[in-house]
């Protein structure tokens, strides 16, 4: 509980959510790299998948990445987004 909330304060990441929750895209978000859509410019809104990964520290030191939230959409397509940018189902 106590890192959890060290992790919230210091990293803004919510952690509310965790890995292997179900989660679905709430706002406009615009991806190039998705696989049947390669190099125009797509919108993932709506779409539903699974946290994968948190990331709040690398090689043990703790990091505050811009996009921690690693959400696998399909066996292709992964996307780092923001928390503000997902909702749990």
């Amino acid at each position: 509980m106590a890192v959890e909330i060290l992790v919230e304060k210091q990293l803004g990441v919510n952690v509310n959510m965790k890995i292997g929750d179900r989660v679905r895209v709430k706002e406009s978000v615009i991806v190039y790299h998705h696989p049947e859509h390669r190099g125009q410019g797509f919108d993932i809104k709506g779409s539903e998948g699974e946290v994968v990964q948190i990331a709040t520290e690398w090689k043990g030191k703790p990091i505050s990445a811009n996009l921690p939230f690693v959400v696998k959409f399909s066996k292709k397509f992964k996307a780092h987004l923001r928390d503000n940018e997902l909702e749990i189902i």
